[in-house]
């Protein structure tokens, strides 16, 4: 223990005690001076027993100030013991300390304050003001401080000045500078005033302490930044908040502009590299380390492979703290063992870049060592001797078959079948297949098996599609094979009834009979119109349309069809592109929508008809349009707020003969129909429904771009009107079905044409011959035993280049010419067909 701990010293200056009062003092002077100059104005007689009074009075208080004086209760001014709270706090301060009253007077300073301001004496001591006024470079600090001074606040200032305070050179010194009010009790009456304490430290030893930690620290970055290895630190997103120079200069990173938090993981580490720095996983207080093999990747796309030592602590409930992460380049060169290192980059690739998920498995089904791959797909985040069973993570209804395959592994079984499991209980689920491998050499490390896991979600889901696609090939084959032959059945049935009404009066009692057959066949002939459709195998007359145009003039008959209880919303896109595609059949597909709309709300509802441009780059933006290559579309939207339906009726609206109606409200072929003739106008059609929200079915039609060449398709010639359908040429009639050419036959002849009957293209050559190849015209079937209507016309281009030839076909035009030759002209009427329809084509064709 110090002098200066033992015995507290004495205060330099300390005017804290009370003092006398001025005024009484020269009160009582003047009273005194009074009383003599009444003395002297008495004789002697009269003034000699006041003067005895009045040194009685004196001696009184003289004697009682000597005792008052011994025991204590009085005391005198001038430098006597210090009083107890210097003595007691003050001080033992280190630190000057000297407090002024609000004129900045000086009322008291501990010996520290002396000492550190070079006083000697009381009489050199200074205010702090007058200390520091002497350098300008703490003008600043020292405003600051007096004003909080005078506004009775704490403050406080750090003042470097070029030498220590007293003195005129030496090395540089650092002060703490504090100011804070305090009041004290001064003067004789006791009142508290506020005063003012400062307090002034030397820091400059601290200062200098500071500055070589600095340079230690600067040193330590140093051989940080240019050790041989790299070092990062993430946080527990994945986000880099250090990286040393070493690692910088591998990736390509400019160190000075490089911010914490701006670098991800994913950034430099190839491929799902990343998901396993951040799978770790641990307990609070817990410090795990793992190593992984890895790619890095520089900012210009070069990859190099790493070895990574990843050292995590982990906080309270187990949140992941900032790494610690020790980065080894072992790209060529790098590494002294080579073959050993290019062995071990060589597998950490194929490890973690392959698109297998890969995982090791112990005894208890445990889930160990695991690739990128393994962790995206299955989301483990805890692995290890205490962490998830490869059987948590597969659907409850795979397990069995799963568990006996590890059995066998568990056994050392060799061959073990491929187990395909779901990954969830979802009917439309993700799924994969495993193949399990037994580890026969595994025994210290307690694996048993590896798993080798490819997720089958989006085979299973094409192999759902190619199937039902197959499906509705075949259906689509089936239903144009029976509406071919059955188109040949009803141009029987109507033209025969045309035959028959032409000999009959409206008034012939057989009239409405023949009536009520034909508008029966044209109504089946409806429903192989559908059929066609489906199948994509009906005659399209394209034209370029406007959809606004369209929609515009099917709004009234909506109305009309909706019903009162249906609100009807057409929104219409903007500077809308045109598309092609056949009007008829357009407005087909609208209104089958439209009404089925209608039929899904049966309270009433709203049905919204919404039209817009679609971009290329907008096309690849919606939901469930798998198979849509990206392009220019006008899409048109048909949506209801309606029941809805449930995804397994979903999977089933577009195949024919599905309904979800009642029997006998519907024939199922009203969604396959529209599926058939969006498809053959090169289109899209997807739908989006959801359980008593309602159902969106979704039109994409190509953008239609307008060329030179294009030119305006022409009115079909059966919409023609010819008032004589009579003539005189030869015509050379070629159909097998024996029905239909008798009838054919008979109204052409009735129309005063000569006809040449042949059921096949060798007849038809044979009769061609015999006539010397006097015909006008030819009328031929295209589908026809031994030689069709495309090889007929190659054979008689041979001899008659310029004769004029028109094609029957239950099939659409497209169906068959591709067949023909190019630049092929010829003109094609679908069946079935009427007698004037037939009539009219001739007519039509002789004359042009």
């Amino acid at each position: 223990m110090s002098d200066n701990d033992a015995q507290p010293t004495q205060p330099v200056i300390d005017r804290t005690e009370r003092t006398g009062n001025i005024g009484l003092l020269m009160l009582l002077a003047l009273g005194l001076i009074a009383a003599a100059a009444a003395f002297a104005l008495m004789n002697r007689e009269q003034a000699e027993p006041y003067i005895l009074v009045l040194l009685g009075v004196l001696a009184v208080v003289g004697v009682f100030s000597l005792f008052a004086g011994a025991i204590g209760l009085l005391r005198f001014s001038g430098r006597g013991s210090p009083s107890p709270i210097a003595s007691a706090f003050l001080e033992t301060f280190a630190d000057g300390v000297t407090i002024t009253d609000m004129d900045g007077r000086i009322i008291y300073a501990n010996q520290a304050y002396a000492t550190l301001t070079g006083a000697e004496i009381a009489a050199d001591v200074r205010s702090v003001e007058r200390v520091f006024s002497a350098d300008p470079n703490a003008a600043d600090a020292l405003f600051r401080l007096s004003q909080a001074a005078r506004e009775q606040r704490s403050a406080r200032e750090e003042i470097r000045l070029p030498c220590a305070l007293g003195q005129t050179e030496g090395e540089p010194h650092w002060y703490k500078v504090s100011v804070r009010p305090v009041k004290i009790a001064l003067g004789a009456d006791g009142r508290e005033r506020e005063c003012t304490t400062w307090q002034i430290a030397d820091i400059t030893r601290d200062r200098a302490d500071q500055e070589m930690s600095f340079q230690e620290l600067q040193r330590v970055i140093n051989f940080l930044d240019h050790a041989p290895a790299g070092f990062f630190s993430c946080d527990t997103r994945g986000r880099l908040v250090y990286l040393n120079a070493t690692l910088a200069d591998w990736l390509g990173y400019d160190l000075a502009q490089f911010d914490a938090g701006e670098i991800d993981l994913s950034d430099f580490i190839s491929g799902d590299g990343a998901e396993l720095l951040r799978s770790i996983h641990g307990k609070a207080g817990e410090v795990k380390s793992e190593t992984f093999d890895l790619d890095l990747v520089t900012r210009h796309g070069r990859g190099f492979p790493v070895r990574i030592i990843h050292r995590v602590p982990f906080g309270a409930e187990g949140v992941a703290g900032e790494s610690r992460t020790l980065v080894l380049n072992r790209s060529p060169g790098e590494d002294i063992s080579e073959e050993l290192r290019a062995s071990e980059v060589r597998f950490a690739r194929f490890f973690n870049n392959t698109p297998i998920a890969i995982a090791s498995i112990d005894r208890n089904g445990r889930v160990g060592k695991t690739n990128a791959p393994f962790l995206r797909l299955f989301g483990v985040s805890d692995t290890g001797p205490n962490g998830v069973t490869l059987l948590d993570l597969i659907a409850e209804g795979s397990r069995d078959a799963l568990k006996e395959a590890l059995d066998k592994a568990h056994d050392g079984q060799g061959e073990i079948p491929p187990v395909d499991v779901r990954l969830d209980d979802r009917e439309d689920g993700r799924s994969a297949t495993f193949y399990i491998s037994a580890v026969r050499d595994g025994a210290e490390d307690g694996e048993v098996a590896i798993v080798y896991a490819l997720e089958t979600t989006a085979q299973r889901v094409l192999e759902a599609q190619f199937a039902q696609g197959q499906k509705m090939q075949a259906v689509g084959q089936l239903a144009g094979g029976v509406a071919h032959d059955f188109n040949n059945v009803l141009t029987a049935i109507i033209g025969f009834s045309d035959l028959l009404l032409a000999s009959h009066r409206p008034s012939d009692p057989s009239f409405q009979d023949i009536m009520n057959i034909k508008q029966n066949a044209n109504r089946a002939a409806g429903l192989v119109r559908q059929l066609l459709a489906f199948s994509r195998r009906q005659t399209l007359r394209p034209k370029e349309l406007a959809l606004d145009d369209v929609l515009a003039d099917l709004s009234i008959l909506l109305d009309r069809l909706l019903g009162e209880k249906v609100e009807l919303k057409v929104v219409h896109g903007r500077d809308l592109w045109p598309v092609m595609a056949d009007l008829n059949q357009l407005e087909q597909v609208i209104v089958n929508l439209a009404v089925n709309a209608r039929d899904a709300m049966a309270g009433g509802g709203q049905v919204t008809i919404r039209t817009s441009n679609i971009s290329e780059a907008e096309s690849t933006s919606y939901d469930n349009t798998r198979g849509m290559p990206a392009a220019e579309y006008v899409l048109i939207e048909v949506s209801d707020t309606g029941h809805g339906m449930p995804p397994e009726v979903m999977e089933k609206i577009f195949e024919p003969f599905f309904s979800t109606k009642e029997v006998g409200k519907g024939t199922g072929l009203g969604l396959s129909t529209v599926y058939g003739i969006i498809k053959q106008t090169g289109g899209f059609i997807f739908c989006s429904s959801e359980v008593d929200k309602g159902t969106t079915f979704r039109i994409f039609l190509p953008r239609h771009v307008r060329k030179e060449s294009d030119k305006p398709v022409e009115k079909p010639v059966e919409q023609q009107q010819l008032s004589d359908l009579t003539g005189s040429a030869s015509i050379l009639l070629v159909e097998d079905e024996e029905a239909v050419r008798a009838f054919a036959a008979r109204a052409l002849s009735s129309r005063g044409y000569t006809v040449h009957e042949a059921s096949s293209g060798t007849e038809a050559l044979e009769i061609m011959e015999e006539t010397g190849g006097k015909v006008d015209i030819v009328v031929s079937d295209v589908v026809m035993p031994e030689m069709d209507g495309p090889t007929l016309l190659r054979e008689l281009r041979k001899t008659q280049p310029d004769l004029k030839i028109i094609f029957v076909s239950g099939y659409a035009e497209e169906a068959f010419e591709k067949n023909l030759p190019e630049n092929e002209k010829f003109t094609f009427l679908p069946k079935p067909f009427t007698l004037k329809q037939l009539a009219t084509v001739v007519k039509e064709v002789l004359g042009s």
